[in-house]
């Protein structure tokens, strides 16, 4: 597994450390599910064993959605997104990018967005096309 990684929500009441899979950040995806789309965070894959909440697991809230697999968790007092089991691959976690420690999801020139309306779990499914950021010239990002 890879270095543990120090990750939080935006208020910091929730810290967890993360060791993601050997991919890294190279696992790095949006999803076009409606929750998804309406969230908008870039994920980075975690095996089950490799988040550790060390602040805050009372301050957590879980939300699932139709078929109820998915575990989506998040800050009750901030709000941020911070990880979630995937329903894909249970025996993941989605990771949201953003609250690792010195990671931006504008760290990322290209992510491919994966069709989760048309669910791999329900049949055909796969990359439905790429997000890109570019920053402008002289920008210091």
């Amino acid at each position: 597994m890879s270095e543990k990684l120090n990750a939080r929500c935006h208020c910091g009441a929730v810290a967890f450390t993360v060791e993601l899979t050997e991919e890294g950040f190279n696992s790095a995806r949006r999803c076009s599910c409606s929750y998804c789309r309406m969230r908008g965070a870039v994920a980075v894959s975690a095996p089950l064993s490799g988040i550790t909440i060390t602040k805050g697991a009372d301050t957590l809230t879980e939300y699932r959605f139709n078929t109820g697999t998915a575990r989506h968790f998040f800050c009750s007092l901030c709000g941020i997104y911070t990880f979630h089991q995937r329903r894909s691959n249970p025996e993941q976690y989605g990771v949201n990018v953003a609250c690792i420690e010195g990671k931006s999801p504008f760290d990322f020139a290209c992510i491919p967005v994966m069709d989760g309306v048309n669910h791999p779990q329900d049949g055909e499914s796969g990359v439905l096309g790429y997000l890109s950021f570019r920053p402008e010239k002289g920008e210091d990002q």
